[in-house]
């Protein structure tokens, strides 16, 4: 008979997890690389328990300030790692788990492994309603935590003991697997975590989890060949799936070899250097002039490792080339199916690599290759305009903002954002260094994200200079993780916009006959609308607050420095500048977003922009 160890359920997962790896080419990770927590009743005597007694060898933890950010940080972690490592969450029952839901859709939208550990109501029903029970008057097995299903790729409540064996088991299968990997799910009633069991020593043996490379298949390569040949104007679509199978070596050679140029989405940015010949940047409705003139007149578009969100598309709009045909090279058939492709379902360094070799002496036209460099260089010119302030003493717009910013950068620094303007300005004129250096999180767009996902990245790479560029909107949602940073001594730097509201939002609610209705951060007008001066909220005294080093900068030259001392410094800092919002400095969108317009109105504004709406969309296609 096998041994067993007497241990609460908590005690046998936090041992559980501790003991399980990762592998990939050789490589062995950590799969759970340690535990973030909020402790409450749900879980305070059970994980919480259980992660004092494994102590930080065995599992070491993070203090967190709001669960979605714990999730944040965690999906920061798991993308810098290049999905082998994940963190797990723990939280009560309760708000402490419903806070959960927004962390974990990110995570799944993204295709990113994180571990969720929410307490549960008992499992007994001895205290039946708990505090923070939801009752259900026709589901009495129905709790809080169901709303996480669907976000999660894989869901467990373990109601006893025993059953934490499988679940486990399966969690770590979906976690450590490419094709099915996001959010899971472990729901822990309060009272089962606290129960002691006889465990099979079996369930503490060290495990490896191989990462697959699963191969392209002979018939579906030979396809995808084909297709290749017979393009004359062939595109390559880049996601994030290259940086996940580390593929930005197998892209390089493939661009080399075939002179095929290379379009990113915002997770795909950085699949080559922005002074590759090939690198075009990125693509649709945030993407560069040349990238998406070459995506309207394409007659094959290669898409690696995306999942072609409309922003990529532009809604459907972008591929207008009545002859234009899909090849897709994705890890998942889901998503390598989209758009009626041919499939290449594999992982994407090795089948990268397949069409290299199967190619061998093929190269586009030497007239195509011109076409775009051409097209790349006048881009440049674009981004430099851009970048550049005439006057040192002026205000900066927003892109003079990246400008020095990206004066002051190094290979190896990691520029973290997700949503407002920035993703767009970003997506069209930062010159990306290396695989890591540009971090969007635009499958969820979540205000709130950038703070918590520096810290991930920080703690996944300590050495790495890690930049949070949020804008005034954005740090309202969530700054409360500053103080984890200052806890334990993580010097990101955050840089930190004020522009007195949503001027994303705002920017898009003029477009759409919307006039900026609610997007500004100003008192009422004598009118009751919010048009009234801005509000005097002072967002560097409370980075301050919370235990940063602040640094103010009014001008390019003044932000220039401040930012070079902030890369220099070793502790979290701020560098908090307000930006000229009236001169406009950014690009104007070389390619359409669908945001559907009133169809009927009153308003002036809201009638042109139907208008405008209606000759858009008569553009798009369905691809069959």
């Amino acid at each position: 008979m096998s041994s067993t160890t007497r241990l609460t359920v908590a005690q046998a997962l936090v041992r559980f997890l501790s003991v399980q790896y990762t592998e990939r080419d050789g490589l062995r990770h950590r799969l759970i690389a340690g535990t973030w927590g909020i402790f409450g009743h749900g879980n305070v005597a059970g994980v919480g328990q259980a992660l004092l007694e494994a102590g930080e060898d065995a599992m070491p933890f993070h203090q967190g300030r709001n669960e979605q950010a714990m999730v944040h940080a965690a999906v920061g972690h798991a993308r810098q790692l290049n999905r082998l490592s994940a963190q797990a969450v723990t939280t009560s029952i309760g708000p402490g788990a419903t806070n959960l839901v927004t962390g974990a859709a990110l995570a799944t939208i993204n295709r990113l492994p994180v571990l969720l550990l929410p307490g549960d109501y008992f499992a007994t029903r001895a205290a039946d309603p708990l505090l923070q029970q939801l009752e259900h008057p026709t589901e009495a097995d129905v709790s809080v935590n169901d709303t996480l299903r669907p976000v999660s790729r894989y869901f467990d409540r373990v109601h006893r003991p025993e059953a934490l064996i499988p679940a486990a088991l399966q969690a770590m299968r979906v976690l450590a697997d490419p094709a099915e990997t996001g959010a899971v799910t472990l729901a822990l009633p309060q009272d089962v975590q606290a129960e002691a069991y006889d465990w099979p020593e079996e369930f503490f043996a060290e495990r490896v989890w191989r990462v697959r490379r699963p191969a392209p298949d002979p018939v579906e390569l030979a396809e995808a060949v084909r297709a290749i040949l017979g393009a004359a104007r062939p595109l390559i679509v880049a996601g994030g799936g290259i940086h996940h199978s580390e593929a930005e070596e197998a892209l390089k050679a493939f661009a080399d070899a075939t002179g095929i140029p290379v379009t990113s989405t915002q997770a795909g940015k950085g699949s080559l250097r922005h002074d590759h010949p090939a690198d075009l940047g990125g693509i649709g409705h945030t993407g560069t002039a040349v990238a998406d003139d070459l995506a309207r007149t394409a007659d094959l578009v290669i898409g690696v490792g995306t999942r072609y969100s409309d922003f990529t598309t532009a809604s459907g709009t972008l591929f207008q080339n009545p002859d234009v045909r899909f090849l897709n090279l994705n890890i998942t058939s889901f998503d390598a199916h989209k758009l009626a492709a041919r499939t290449v379902v594999c992982d994407a360094r090795a089948g990268l690599e397949a069409l290299t070799s199967a190619l061998e002496g093929h190269r586009v036209k030497a007239a195509y290759e011109a076409e775009y460099r051409a097209g790349k260089e006048r881009w440049e010119q674009v981004v430099t305009r851009a970048f550049e302030a005439a006057d040192e003493n002026a205000v900066p717009t927003q892109t003079q903002l990246l400008g020095a910013l990206d004066a002051v950068v190094g290979d190896e620094d990691v520029v973290i954002n997700a949503a407002g303007s920035l993703p767009g300005d970003l997506h069209k004129l930062w010159r990306a260094r290396s695989p890591r250096q540009y971090h969007l999180e635009y499958g969820y767009s979540c205000m709130g994200y950038e703070i918590p996902a520096a810290i991930g990245v920080q703690q996944a790479t300590p050495d790495t200079p890690v930049w949070a560029l949020v804008g005034d909107g954005t740090y309202l949602m969530m700054p409360t993780e500053l103080v984890t940073a200052v806890q334990e001594g993580l010097p990101i730097n955050l840089v930190l916009i004020q522009n007195h509201g949503y001027a994303s939002i705002g920017g898009l609610s003029e477009s759409v006959g919307g006039e900026r209705f609610g997007t500004a951060y100003r008192y009422r007008a004598a009118d009751g609308t919010f048009s009234g001066a801005p509000l005097p909220v002072d967002l560097a005294a409370n980075a301050a607050s919370l235990g940063m080093d602040v640094l103010r900068a009014k001008t390019v030259r003044e932000l220039r420095e401040a930012l070079a001392t902030a890369r220099a410094s070793d502790r979290p800092t701020c560098v908090y500048v307000e930006t000229d919002t009236a001169t406009p400095t950014a690009p104007p969108a070389e390619a359409w977003w669908d945001v559907p317009v009133a169809e009927t109105a009153s308003r002036e504004a809201a009638v042109a922009a139907r208008t405008e709406y209606d000759r858009q969309s008569a553009a798009r296609r369905t691809h069959l």
